[in-house]
């Protein structure tokens, strides 16, 4: 049994990775940020905590800078500096995860990061003489927990399928298992070569991967649309600044080049080829709670923004933008005059204001809605002084406090990390 740690341990390919070795009988440490940042930590702190470990797999990554680290800090210099640790504290072998098309003069900066560490690696230690070191370099890596994989499913189960690029754009997707099951194999000592494309049997558009998701997903067959061009620009720009899914420049630039590969030398370290995507699939059939996440995964976002700009709009239209004497005869029928009601209408309004503007940014969202429920528990109070006119409107404007208020715990369910 070898003692392994696996760097990015508590990310989507981290995950399967360490239940396979640990399926395995293997002594297996699970590395989150928190515990290993190769981003950060210096080569002596890194050195020390891969001092005793007889194997270590890194699985970190980026898809964009985010959170304070780039690319070039996790993918280059991070992965030189845990390469050149592992030696250093008498590891024996070293696995990193790659991406296909990885070079140091490729066309993003994804390619570039990844392909900085790998010539590194040929460099300092071409023939694994001081560290037996693998590379692979996996196409679309879909399974479940996998953030491509998330939004192709969400795609998947749209009233109609989108067409995105042009349909000779292919990829080869392997199942996260098929990766998971050759790193145990490397992590054994099995021979393969320094590096290895981990690419699915067969390549495919992103089309025609959906089409075999909404199956997987037990969902009837629709129709497509096709996505104009200049939309799908504007949403891979804007995905690539606020989300940490595949809808980026960079992954959306290198699809459209072919990210594809020769399946043979996976297939010849595993004894088998690469599992068609469509039985992979049909392994680990959907359930209930795989559709639902797929239904809701782009609702997720809509739902706090339209909740985000309600708190808005309310905090600005108390503000002034409804008429201010109204707001006071309001507050006059609940017993609240003079410097109170002021107080009351102002500072209501700055807590909306305050509120929505947080929950827009996405800062602690499921703090935002419970603070949100609070308020309104405090006005319906209050509001409870008010005529029953107010109560029996045919407009519901106080009992529409209970659906917002079943929305409000609905969005703090999705958010909940």
């Amino acid at each position: 049994m070898a003692r392994m740690l696996i760097i990015g341990g508590t990310g989507f390919i981290g995950r399967h990775i360490t239940g396979r070795l640990l399926a395995e009988g293997h002594d297996v440490m699970a590395a989150g940020r928190r515990a290993v940042d190769i981003a950060r930590d210096d080569a002596a702190h890194l050195r020390e905590k891969v001092r005793g470990f007889d194997v270590v797999v890194n699985c970190a990554g980026l898809v964009r800078d985010e959170g304070g680290n780039t690319m070039d800090a996790v993918h280059a210099e991070g992965a030189m500096r845990l390469f050149s640790a592992c030696i250093a504290a008498g590891a024996a072998r070293f696995i990193h995860i790659s991406a296909l098309g990885a070079a140091p003069q490729g066309e993003t900066d994804y390619q570039r990061s990844k392909g900085s560490a790998e010539a590194f690696f040929a460099d300092a230690d071409p023939h694994g003489a001081r560290l037996d070191w693998r590379v692979l370099r996996p196409s679309v890596v879909v399974g479940r927990g996998g953030a491509s994989t998330a939004w192709l499913l969400a795609s998947a189960a749209l009233p109609a399928l989108p067409r995105i690029g042009r349909d000779d754009w292919r990829f080869q997707p392997v199942h996260v298992d098929d990766l998971a099951e050759l790193v145990a194999r490397l992590a054994g000592g099995a021979a393969s070569p320094r590096t290895i494309d981990v690419v699915g049997p067969e390549p495919m558009s992103a089309f025609e991967l959906t089409r075999i998701l909404r199956n997987w997903l037990g969902l009837p067959p629709t129709g497509s649309v096709r996505i104009p061009d200049r939309l799908f620009e504007f949403a891979t720009r804007v995905g690539g600044r606020f989300t940490s899914g595949p809808l980026n420049p960079d992954v959306i630039k290198m699809l459209s080049r072919g990210n594809v590969s020769d399946p043979a030398p996976l297939t010849a370290v595993l004894g088998r080829p690469p599992r068609d995507l469509r039985i992979a699939l049909a392994q680990e059939p959907a359930s209930e709670a795989d559709r639902m996440a797929a239904r809701l995964f782009f609702l997720r976002s809509v739902l706090r923004w339209s909740l985000a700009l309600l708190w808005i709009a309310t905090g600005l239209l108390s503000f002034g933008l409804y008429p201010i004497q109204n707001s006071y005869h309001m507050l006059g029928l609940i017993g609240l005059t003079g410097a109170v009601a002021t107080t009351a209408l102002y500072g209501g309004a700055a807590v909306d204001l305050f509120l929505g503007v947080q929950l827009l940014r996405g800062w602690r969202p499921v703090l935002v809605g419970g603070l949100q429920l609070a308020t309104m528990a405090i006005f319906t109070l209050l509001a409870a002084r008010l005529p029953n006119d107010f109560w029996l409107h045919p407009f519901g404007p106080i009992l529409k406090n209970l659906p917002i208020a079943a929305a409000i715990l609905v969005m703090m369910a999705l958010e909940a990390e």
